[in-house]
């Protein structure tokens, strides 16, 4: 604000320079669209190399094209990639209601279904216990035992008015889990039993040296039968005996040390034991700290039938036979079919997977489903986000690749996959990349096996536009998932990653291809292409990969699917589309400050200011054409691009232009023999 002198002396005010910089855009932030066996649905995640995307989808899958795009682009130079995963239209997600004790009928705590649908959200077990909390309090991890991540979130309550109520905790967007999301129990329902086997309290004092003491593990250990069925049978289940402390052998004195001890023997047991692959026990202090907890899971893809154990600890004269109803340190249950004694028992950990036991209330196992995304499920629906529409949640992308468009049928390497309209997912993705400022990479059909073919298709093909370019033939991989054998893919997915090395390299001016345009991770192409067929697909706007002798396999062409010849579009080439995508986005985010700033002249000079200096940068980088920047570009913004009507409309018109840099797609030489010359 402006200074008002009140004393004799030197006053120093800062001024605006009126200098706003614009800065050019991301010009190859890749979205990805279609099916991952794992993953969040229908959810924008942003991924900065292959190995997230494998954290984060799965990696590899022989059902998913998805999945072998974003591969081939990472593996083509491209750095920044955006995947939504459209699940099978079957798939179930995996659900478990915790109850607040192992009785039937008790009430339902809090119910946990997986994050999103599939098989994997049956590798996902939870573990409740009550350690370090009050007693309406409970801490609960969660495990996905593939991956191995862990979750822990500790002091829940089951109340919906309290603070750590845990639907609020679990579900919360930012800190909340990133497996499973929550859903309110029953009301006034208590917190979820603890998992695993509770102890009495240790007395150490009780341990009699002249005795063996064995752990018995009773794994599977079934629900609690109702006493009003007498027709209700519980299954058998398999024991196995540890001897956790031999005569004379030192006891710890320490809960913590004994835990430890009994941890280490039960699960060097286990090792050797018939049946008991993948089952592993861990023993620590119970929520009082003067008791022991054992808790026992394992991935049930393993070891189904080992999911949950109770534990039973006993006494032995040193000839080895077992003392019926002896007891250990206070930590004992009676008969292993949920009769209470010193201990209370319950599931090792909940699970989805298999049957509901003991605490477990209802379940839903997750499942994969058998029907891959159709074209209603790739193009989802505007109102809910799904799908293509998921991207209306993306702030900026610039490519558009979704290889399920042309996903093959089982078998039936030259048929599109039934149920799948290619022309109609093409033509919402353009549409949306048309508000979006981006470009839609199309693939060829699977029928497309020749150039004859391939004429046909580029001349039917419904979707065109100055946003959109078109690739042909299909490419061959070697598939990670087989052995590395050939397997047949779609073309956009590696043509992105070209475009984004393009860029980093050359910048987005510079046409995506040419003899430094190599496809990496390819084995090969479907068709071979010769000059000829190439002179009759070009003229289309059909951009074609070649390979050349030396040279490799590389991209021949740089057409948008308005760059047929007979449309004389002003887009016509890749690069100077990309290149007005490119300074139209950055204008338009540059220039916001201008929003309701008086419109005269000051505001006038300041957007020529501003523009003329991010189109200056431009231009000394080689992104125009002409030689000085009268001829490279335009900035224009007075009384004669602004009237007075503009003015009293609230209309600023400001007026932008370059030259571009169009592609030197056809070289001619010409030669000449000179003969016959004599001196003059």
């Amino acid at each position: 604000m402006p200074i008002t002198p009140t004393y004799p002396g030197v006053y120093i005010e800062e001024l605006p320079s009126g200098v706003r910089p614009i800065l050019g855009v991301a010009t190859s932030i890749t979205a990805f669209v279609g099916y991952a066996p794992i993953g969040p649905e229908h959810t924008p995640v942003r991924l900065a190399s292959f190995g997230e995307y494998e954290r984060r989808f799965g990696g590899i899958d022989r059902e998913s094209e998805m999945s072998y795009a974003v591969r081939q682009f990472f593996l083509n130079g491209g750095t920044d990639a955006i995947v939504v995963r459209v699940p099978k239209s079957d798939a179930e997600r995996a659900s478990i209601a915790l109850e607040a004790g192992i009785a039937d009928g008790a009430d339902t705590s809090l119910t946990l279904e997986a994050i999103s649908s599939g098989a994997w959200g049956n590798r996902v077990v939870v573990d409740v216990d009550h350690a370090g909390v009050a007693d309406d309090r409970f801490n609960l991890t969660v495990t996905e035992l593939v991956s191995g991540t862990t979750e822990r979130f500790v002091d829940l309550s089951t109340a919906d008015d309290s603070p750590r109520f845990a639907v609020a905790i679990l579900n919360d967007a930012d800190s909340g889990s990133r497996l499973v999301r929550a859903i309110a129990g029953d009301d006034g329902a208590d917190r979820p039993a603890a998992a695993g086997t509770q102890g009495a309290a240790v007395d150490f004092d009780g341990v009699d040296a002249t005795k063996n003491y064995d752990l018995v593990i009773q794994p599977d250990q079934p629900r609690i039968p109702d006493p009003n069925d007498a027709n209700e049978t519980i299954e058998a289940v398999d024991e196995l005996t540890v001897r956790a402390i031999s005569v004379g052998e030192r006891v710890p004195t320490t809960i913590s040390g004994l835990a430890a001890m009994l941890e280490r023997k039960i699960n060097l047991a286990l090792a050797d034991a018939d049946g008991a692959a993948g089952l592993a026990v861990s023993v620590g202090p119970n929520a009082a700290g003067d008791g022991l907890r054992v808790t026992a899971a394992t991935d049930p893809d393993v070891a189904p039938t080992a999911i949950d154990a109770a534990f039973t600890i006993t006494s032995a004269t040193p000839g080895g036979d077992v003392e019926d109803g002896a007891l250990l340190l206070g930590f004992h249950t009676d008969d292993g079919q949920g009769n209470e004694a010193d201990a209370e028992a319950n599931v090792g950990r909940y699970t989805a997977a298999g049957t509901a036991r003991l605490a477990q209330g209802d379940l839903t196992p997750g499942s994969d489903g058998t029907t891959l995304p159709e074209t209603g499920d790739l193009i989802g629906s505007a109102a809910d986000f799904t799908g293509l529409f998921a991207l209306e949640r993306v702030d900026l992308f610039n490519l558009l690749v979704i290889a399920d468009a042309t996903r093959t049928a089982p078998g039936q390497p030259t048929t599109l996959a039934a149920n799948l309209d290619s022309d109609a997912v093409w033509s919402t993705a353009l549409d949306l990349c048309r508000r979006h400022r981006a470009m839609l990479l199309i693939d060829p059909p699977p029928s497309a096996v020749d150039a004859e073919r391939a004429l046909d298709w580029i001349e039917d093909l419904g979707t065109k536009g100055p946003n959109a370019t078109a690739h042909f033939p299909r490419v061959r991989i070697p598939d990670p998932a087989d052995d590395f054998r050939p397997r047949t893919v779609a073309p956009s997915g590696t043509l992105a990653g070209l475009y984004a090395r393009t860029d980093a390299e050359r910048g987005v001016w510079k046409a995506p291809a040419g003899t430094d345009a190599r496809l990496g991770g390819l084995a090969g192409l479907t068709t071979v292409l010769n000059d000829a067929e190439n002179g009759r697909l070009n003229p289309l706007g059909l951009n074609c990969l070649r390979t050349f002798p030396v040279v490799g396999t590389v991209n021949w062409g740089a057409r948008t699917t308005d760059g047929a010849d007979v449309l004389a579009s002003q887009w016509k080439y890749v690069p100077v589309r990309r290149l007005a995508l490119m300074i139209e986005e950055s204008v338009f985010r540059g220039t916001q400050w201008a929003v309701f700033e008086p419109n005269d002249e000051p505001l006038w000079s300041q957007l020529r200011l501003n523009l003329t200096a991010f189109m200056q940068n431009l231009f000394r980088q080689g992104a125009f054409a002409g030689g000085t920047a009268r001829e490279a570009y335009l900035v224009k913004c007075d009384s004669e691009t602004t009237t007075r009507d503009d003015v009293d409309r609230g209309v600023v018109n400001v007026l932008v232009g370059f030259a571009p840099l169009k592609p030197a797609e056809f070289v001619v030489i010409r030669i000449q023999q000179l003969a016959g010359q004599t001196a003059s």
